[in-house]
């Protein structure tokens, strides 16, 4: 089966440095009785972007007018904690993000986010703390995800490339956009030929 697949990204990137985000403010609850993704983007951090009429938060950040079009996410740190819904990085791929950049994620959700095509990039905090006022200075600044890459790495203009880890696993199916059950099925010609060279 087909996954998104990744291999360089470069993109503006939306700050949200809260910490401690858990699942359910990634996405509530009441959202996750469904059986399809479409539309899971519209629901994304719903109590905080929207006001209780309903209505877009304007001083939430993914609401403002220079957030739209990002692909890259630079959260705080434990980004993803809480109930392991997988849900909460169909939101995010729903909203148009393929890369979270925090100091720590919950392990659950950064194995649900591998394996629905959202990057997980960690971080030690001084490498955080540097693209974070890169960030504030021009919030223009593209930030690059190279998961194709010998060594995948984040980098920025003025900063040099920071090393994040992958399983090899994981950052196959990626590169070549299948999920698990995906890169299962393509050894299924070879399988075939074994089979009928024994035939």
């Amino acid at each position: 089966m087909s996954a998104p697949r990744f291999t360089t990204l470069t993109s503006r990137a939306v700050v949200l440095p809260n910490t401690d985000v858990d699942t359910d403010q990634i996405i509530p609850a009441r959202f996750l009785k469904i059986t399809d993704k479409l539309g899971l983007g519209e629901k994304l951090f719903h109590d905080w972007r929207y006001l209780d009429d309903g209505t877009p938060n304007p001083a939430f950040v993914l609401n403002r007018p220079e957030s739209r079009g990002a692909q890259i996410l630079v959260a705080g740190h434990n980004f993803g904690c809480g109930s392991s819904r997988e849900h909460a990085p169909w939101a995010l791929v729903g909203w148009g993000l393929r890369a979270v950049v925090s100091t720590m994620f919950a392990d659950i959700f950064r194995g649900n986010s591998l394996k629905n095509g959202l990057v997980p990039v960690t971080v030690g905090p001084a490498v955080h703390a540097e693209l974070l006022a890169a960030l504030k200075a021009d919030p223009s600044l593209p930030v690059t995800v190279d998961l194709a890459a010998e060594q995948p790495a984040l980098s920025w203009p003025g900063g040099a490339p920071v090393a994040f880890p992958v399983d090899p696993f994981s950052r196959t199916c990626l590169l070549q956009g299948v999920d698990e059950l995906g890169y299962l099925q393509s050894f299924l010609p070879k399988v075939r030929a074994y089979e009928e060279a024994l035939a």
